[in-house]
């Protein structure tokens, strides 16, 4: 008997009949294959390395561009902003057109916006083609998941989500690896621009993979267009958004002020609009009903320790690695290197252990786990600070890496496991929004905590803040693993 995606709540109402599961449909998509799995995960892989693989190159285009700290932020922000408000509608656009059409569009649109950045003459050049950047992410990204979910199933569908998975963790210590190691071989010459620079033949090769390995598939019954819910969502994300990427650097002008405070009211029209077009029968950017799924509502729920606790976690151990404990960029990036595997190997195993223990145990596992490797870390620096190898680190960081390779796959299993493949495209969107949203709110709230607290604190003690935060939003995350396991019974 074939598992699905994800354990069910028995009292839930289904969402598609049995009988679309056991008759195939004239246009049911061509399974996904490895190779076109390969190809879709280097996709997915792009713009996550590329939003940490600027962070080490912030000192050399400071000194090349004469940058200030808050054009820094914006190299940041911009990609950050975009790259979120415009997921749900890149995944609603491959619904309509054809996921692997707009996943090729995105992956072009991407290796042009790098080149852009690559030769940038200014830091205005440079922030505006970050945004452009961010937009090409928002097309391709959402088509990898949506194309999983409407091309695979059963044991295969888990696998390939557990893969899914694994690509964000080891992205970021790529991306931090690499970063650090194009920066220091400064190749002909190039310096920060080999960053982005390297993105072009790697978007050659999915290309090329893409046009003869990548299944299309889209949604039966094309939607149309949703032009002012789009406007709606994307205004809201960048109200929410903006002020906490780039708050903090500009000293908190009233116009950041005024953004959060609008964030919340047109976050509230957002929905309002879609709900109306919903009920009377239009096709709404982002179907309101999709939030009546228990597995939705506990995902998204399951989003926020997850991933604030994994993006402050990034970005406060590399201020720790080479300010604290004074590694340089390549080395503080080679010091993660035991975690992102152990986050690999946890995530491709995931599948075979919620088989066994089910959805909501294994987040409940994770964070325990994951809060063992931060108490772990905490003991080692207290015991060693400030002369500490590398490979002291080790234990924490591979007890951190196999929580968060449990989490990511498992997150993405319990909210998409009630959505219908032709709702693939806005689930899959809800999720990365969800995923992306996250990752900036974390480095902004507990990355801006940890800021604050250096100078009264001393890094140790703002470091164990900072931890002492997350856990306790990790024993939330337990909470809601140990009651969507009561409810799957």
């Amino acid at each position: 008997m074939s598992h699905d995606l994800v354990d069910r709540d028995p009292g839930a109402t289904p969402v598609e009949p049995p009988a679309a599961q056991a008759a195939p449909h004239p246009s049911t998509p061509a399974a996904l294959r490895p190779l076109g799995l390969a190809t879709l995960l280097l996709g997915a892989a792009l713009p996550m390395i590329d939003f940490f693989v600027v962070n080490v190159a912030f000192p050399s285009i400071q000194s090349d561009l004469d940058a200030s700290p808050a054009a820094l932020e914006m190299v940041v922000a911009g990609y950050a902003v975009a790259y979120a408000a415009f997921l749900v509608l890149g995944g609603r656009l491959g619904d309509t057109f054809g996921r692997r059409r707009l996943f090729l569009w995105g992956v072009a649109a991407f290796g042009l916006t790098s080149l852009a950045c690559g030769f940038a003459p200014g830091v205005g050049w440079l922030i505006g083609a970050r945004v452009a950047q961010g937009a090409a992410s928002a097309l391709m990204f959402p088509q990898v998941l949506a194309t999983i979910h409407a091309t695979t199933s059963g044991q295969a569908r888990a696998r390939a989500v557990g893969l899914f998975g694994s690509v964000g963790g080891v992205s970021v210590v790529a991306g931090q690896v690499l970063g650090g190691a194009l920066v220091a071989a400064d190749l002909a010459g190039s310096g920060w621009r080999a960053v982005f620079l390297v993105n072009v033949p790697v978007v050659v090769l999915a290309l090329a993979c893409g046009l003869r390995l990548v299944p299309d598939s889209r949604a039966e019954a094309p939607a149309r267009g949703d032009v002012t819910g789009t406007v709606l969502l994307a205004c809201s994300l960048a109200a929410l958004l903006l002020p906490l990427t780039e708050g903090r650097a500009a000293g908190w002008p009233w116009w950041s002020l005024a953004l959060l405070v609008a964030a919340g009211p047109t976050a509230c029209a957002f929905l309002a609009v879609e709900r109306r077009k919903e009920r009377g029968g239009g096709s709404p950017l982002l179907p309101p009903s999709l939030l009546g799924q228990a597995g939705v509502r506990r995902g998204l729920l399951a989003a926020v320790p997850i991933f604030l606790g994994f993006s402050s976690f990034m970005f406060v151990s590399a201020l720790v690695l080479q300010q604290g404990l004074h590694y340089g960029a390549l080395a503080a990036g080679l010091a993660l290197v035991p975690m992102g595997v152990a986050q690999f190997a946890a995530s491709v195993a995931a599948p075979r252990v919620t088989e066994r223990l089910g959805t909501g145990r294994v987040l409940a596992l994770s964070a325990v786990v994951q809060g063992t490797g931060l108490g772990a870390l905490l003991l080692t620096l207290s015991a060693g600070w400030p002369e500490l190898p590398p490979l002291a680190l080790a234990p924490g960081l591979v007890l951190c890496g196999v929580g968060q390779g449990l989490q990511l796959p498992t997150y993405y299993r319990l909210l998409l496991g009630d959505i219908p493949a032709s709702r693939a495209g806005a689930g899959s969107g809800l999720a990365a929004t969800a995923q992306q949203s996250g990752l900036a709110v974390g480095v902004a709230t507990l990355g801006s905590l940890f800021l604050a607290l250096v100078p009264h604190l001393g890094m140790r003690g703002a470091l164990a803040a900072v931890f002492t935060v997350q856990s306790c939003g990790l024993v939330a995350l337990a909470a809601i693993g140990l009651r969507a396991a009561r409810g799957a019974r």
